[in-house]
């Protein structure tokens, strides 16, 4: 049945109405879904928002995500927007979404944004991370956030000397996958992170952007340096020399979450969405 609002809103055409643009941050656990982008059959979290949007307003508009997540992988604070009637105040939008939405997706908080704001555009950085548990029992509590591999001892120091040299803006085609539609490889890496919790090692990546699949075949091939089969220069020779043919393996999506999004002009306290995925520490 259609909402009041849009009865209310049906009235008049959608471009009659006075639009403004919202802003969002959401969090989603990513389990039970094919990824940020909208499909054609299967459930997506953009999909999922733009359907509870449209039960508000009475006609679809398109949600922009900062970035696309693949199938599985999470978000502490995916930064969106969109363009809806100025007669709902933009801050209640994330209770009314709220309301429509399911218990695996979460939006923070909404504000209105200038109207040249854009969720993808507008960035200067993305950040994410990557989870492991590493004893050798597993837990039900953390299974669904962590890639739990127990199979050798990992060494956080060495896997954070291997990735310290991405930092810098370089050609990174060896952790490119196929399927993307961005015309070259290079990344400007902004900063690193590796370290140890007890049985987590979380690895921190920070770009301006990153490339399809990145993330996953980074931490693919960091896990051999972790275990002392691969070298750090053997690490940084592989990417250096481009050598995509010896990037094998893409960790699984459950360990990795989009922790945050950055922009010179963001309407929400950081309470809203910085370090919204806590950090494991479980002995």
């Amino acid at each position: 049945m259609p909402s009041r609002t849009a009865k209310q809103l049906a009235k008049l055409s959608p471009d009659q109405q006075s639009k403004q643009r919202v802003a969002l941050v959401i969090q989603y656990q990513g389990s039970a879904f094919h990824g940020w982008q909208r499909q054609s059959k299967d459930r997506t979290v953009q999909a999922d928002i733009e359907e509870a949007i449209a039960a508000v307003i009475g006609y679809h508009t398109p949600l922009q995500g900062a970035g696309r997540t693949d199938t599985g992988v999470h978000a502490a604070a995916q930064s969106a927007h969109f363009d809806a009637p100025s007669v709902i105040p933009a801050e209640r939008w994330a209770s009314i979404l709220n309301d429509r939405l399911s218990n695996d997706i979460v939006v923070r908080a909404s504000a209105q944004v200038a109207d040249g704001w854009h969720a993808q555009f507008s960035a200067e950085w993305r950040r994410h991370r990557y989870t492991f548990y590493t004893s050798r029992y597993p837990n039900l509590f953390v299974q669904p956030f962590v890639w739990h591999y127990y199979y050798q001892p990992l060494d956080e120091s060495l896997m954070l000397k291997a990735l310290t040299p991405l930092v810098g803006y370089h050609n990174l085609a060896a952790f490119h996958r196929a399927g993307s539609d961005r015309a070259h490889s290079w990344v400007e890496m902004q900063a690193v992170e590796c370290d140890r919790s007890g049985h987590f090692v979380q690895i921190e990546l920070q770009a301006k952007g990153f490339l399809y699949g990145m993330v996953r075949l980074i931490v693919g091939l960091i896990v051999q340096v972790g275990e002392r089969s691969l070298s750090p220069e053997g690490f940084t020779h592989i990417w250096q020399n481009q050598r995509r043919d010896l990037v094998k393996y893409s960790a699984p999506p459950q360990g990795l979450c989009l922790l945050r999004v950055g922009y010179p002009d963001f309407p929400f306290s950081p309470e809203v969405w910085v370090n919204t995925q806590p950090h494991y520490s479980l002995e």
